[in-house]
């Protein structure tokens, strides 16, 4: 008998225990979606489970490996993904009661490389209508409970809701999301995993519903950074049907993972940014910058030339200006079931003038230009990815964000991580965000690797109940 868990294993142990013939894909698939059935009705983490096409592709993924046509590292391993990915024939809704009954006229490209490298889909889980929301609430269509408290339902962290707590409750091994203004790592904070937020233009956003053509960012949600990174070197690369990937050649970020942090230079946020942060989240913080330095990584403190929230304002024109683009006629029709939570963050965009989104646009360039002046020489900059510990439903501010640290990362076109940083006397994740110039994912993955490496947070689990 296998001591795999096949329910908790990420995406590296179940590689392994595939090529050890320790589990098949068979076990892990029915293991995994006996858990759905059983916990998904309290979780809502899915919107759809593809029982009967999981069960195949299973069964051809374990002949395969008896026939000796292992496809790769990936074959056979489950995965999630976010309502917004495209399946040609099959619903996609984009976390919308008005789209019920969306049929996707394609496949994402992203779905194709994760087929192609023999990836099962599992099913497809719940967002944020439209993607515009960094809580995770969902009106007409269910809001995912954060697992870490099976007393309150907590806000489990948004847009991409349902697949953080998917993968945090061992309801899948690894899901993609979607990042635009921290749509990735606030659920990955919040729920107590790995979220990478890649340079825009890394991953292929075709067949992904937009939301901002200039910020949309795919990426994965998964139980460790050696995941998150496998992942990444799969759906990365050139796409001709996305311009964006074209400025951008594969990267395999596996080589530098385990180099470590010694010489390199973390920058850590200004004193001024603290205020607004819980004590928890501050005192996890420090222990984290801490950690790093004791690895061998030199602590700097720079000045940076803007402070957070400007950058996260800026990002919000960008994002109402460009949603309003894709969805403006759905909120501005009364009569259509939108979440009226969505339906105003949609509609800044109508008042917002071509010139002032253009001078927007122009600013960005020049606050890009200005950040990496500022920060020419650092290798990261180390945030909380959120301010507090995830909120009691009740408590939200749906007038307000929890995009105030992630956005900055969209408007100035990094790349990013979230990764657990430690937990709160209740019990609640908390999250480091690790911040890195353009193109540099190996970087970010390659911190919070080593990191990783030295805590033992991503060994705990959520209780059961």
């Amino acid at each position: 008998m296998s001591s795999i868990d096949p329910v908790w294993s990420g995406v590296a142990e179940l590689s392994r225990a595939f090529v050890d013939r320790m589990l098949s894909p068979v076990d892990v698939v029915d293991a995994l979606l006996e858990r759905i059935r059983k916990r998904n009705g309290a979780l809502h983490a899915y919107i759809a489970v593809y029982e009967a096409d999981a069960r195949l592709a299973a069964e051809a993924a374990d002949k395969a490996f008896r026939a000796g046509h292992r496809v790769g590292p990936l074959h056979g391993v489950p995965i999630a993904l976010k309502d917004l990915v495209d399946l040609e024939g099959r619903v996609t809704t984009g976390g919308s009661k008005v789209w019920a009954e969306r049929v996707s006229p394609v496949t994402a490209t992203l779905a194709e490389r994760l087929f192609a490298a023999g990836m099962i889909v599992l099913g497809k889980t719940h967002t944020v209508e439209f993607a515009m929301g960094s809580f995770g609430t969902n009106t007409h269509l269910g809001t995912p409970r954060n697992p870490w408290d099976p007393r309150v339902h907590r806000t489990p962290g948004g847009s991409s809701s349902g697949s953080g707590v998917a993968v945090a409750a061992g309801l899948a091994p690894v899901a993609i999301g979607t990042d635009t203004g921290g749509s990735v790592r606030i659920p990955a904070a919040w729920c107590g995993i790995v979220g990478l937020k890649v340079t825009a233009g890394r991953i292929s956003t075709h067949g992904v519903l937009p939301l901002s053509t200039t910020l949309d960012t795919p990426g994965p949600l998964a139980r460790s950074v050696e995941d998150a990174a496998l992942i990444f070197r799969v759906l990365n690369g050139p796409d001709p049907r996305d311009p964006q990937t074209l400025a951008w050649t594969p990267l395999d970020p596996l080589p530098q993972l385990r180099r470590g942090v010694a010489g390199l230079r973390l920058a850590v946020m200004p004193a001024v940014e603290r205020a607004g942060v819980a004590d928890e989240v501050l005192f996890a913080y420090e222990a984290a910058v801490d950690t790093l330095a004791r690895l061998g990584a030199r602590i700097v403190r720079p000045s940076l030339p803007h402070r957070f929230g400007d950058y996260a304002a800026a990002t919000g024109r960008i994002i109402g200006a460009e949603g309003y683009r894709f969805v403006g006629d759905l909120v501005d029709d009364m009569t259509l079931p939108v979440d009226p939570h969505v339906r105003p963050r949609i509609q800044l965009g109508r008042g917002v003038s071509a010139r002032e989104y253009l001078t927007t646009l122009a600013e960005r360039d020049e606050h890009r230009r200005e950040f990496a002046a500022a920060l020419g020489d650092v290798d990261a900059l180390l945030t909380p990815t959120a301010q507090t510990p995830a909120l009691p439903i009740d408590e939200v501010d749906q007038s307000g964000t929890a995009a105030y640290f992630t956005r900055a990362g969209n408007y100035l076109g990094l790349c990013g991580l979230a990764v657990p940083s430690g937990f709160t006397a209740a019990g609640l994740p908390t999250s480091l965000q690790i911040l890195c110039h353009p193109g540099q994912e190996a970087t970010a993955l390659r911190i919070a690797w080593a990191y990783e490496q030295a805590t033992d947070w991503k060994a705990r689990r959520p209780p059961e109940s």
